[in-house]
C-alpha cells in the first residue's frame, strides 16, 4: 500500500441480541441477529476492503456477530478480543485505536451502542454523498456499520479528522 492511501475504519455494531436470563456481557444473538450478521458480512465483503485487524468486544453477542460476518470475507484479519471495547465511550474507543501499530491500514471494530454510533459521529468531520443523512435517519441499528477514512498515523485519530464514506444498516 502506498503511504498516500488513507486508513479505513469500519465501526460495526453487533447484531440483534436475545434477552435470556444471563448477564448483559453473556447475551447471545437472537435468530434475527444471526441472519443479519451474515448479511452484514456480505455487505462488508462488497466494500472490497481487506482488513488487517479486527478489534472485537469480548461480549458474547459481538463475538458471535464477528464469527458469522467474517466467514463472508475473502481474507480473515487478525482478531483481537478487547475488553475495553465492551461498554466503551467514544473517547475510550479512540484511545484503543490510538494504540494501533502504524503498519495496520484497515481496522474493523465490532462493538456496542451508544459508543459505536457516538464514535462515528465524533470522528466524521466530513461525509461523502448522503452517508451522514442515512446514518442520522436510521440511527445505528443492530448489525449496522459505518465506513470512515482518514490520513495520518493512528495516534492522530481524534474528533473530526475522518470522512464518513459509507453507511449500511439491515432492512427494518
Amino acid at each position: 500500500m502506498s503511504a498516500a492511501e488513507p486508513r479505513r475504519i469500519v465501526l460495526f455494531r453487533h447484531a440483534k441480541a436475545d434477552w435470556p436470563q444471563v448477564s448483559d456481557h453473556e447475551r447471545p444473538l437472537a435468530e434475527r441477529g444471526r441472519m443479519d450478521a451474515a448479511v452484514a458480512g456480505r455487505k462488508l465483503a462488497d466494500t472490497g476492503i481487506t482488513f488487517d485487524l479486527a478489534l472485537c468486544s469480548t461480549a458474547t453477542r459481538t463475538r458471535e456477530t464477528w464469527k458469522l460476518a467474517v466467514h463472508e470475507l475473502a481474507h480473515r484479519p487478525k482478531t483481537v478480543y478487547e475488553e475495553r471495547v465492551y461498554d466503551a465511550s467514544p473517547g475510550e474507543l479512540i484511545a484503543v485505536f490510538n494504540e494501533t501499530p502504524d503498519d495496520v491500514r484497515n481496522v474493523i471494530l465490532i462493538g456496542h451502542n451508544p459508543g459505536v454510533h457516538g464514535l462515528a459521529d465524533i470522528l466524521s468531520g466530513t461525509a461523502e454523498g448522503d452517508a451522514r443523512e442515512r446514518m442520522e435517519r436510521r440511527g445505528f441499528p443492530a448489525a449496522g456499520f459505518a465506513l470512515l477514512s482518514f490520513d495520518g498515523p493512528w495516534k492522530s485519530l481524534e474528533p473530526g479528522v475522518a470522512t464518513l464514506t459509507d453507511y449500511w444498516a439491515p432492512a427494518e
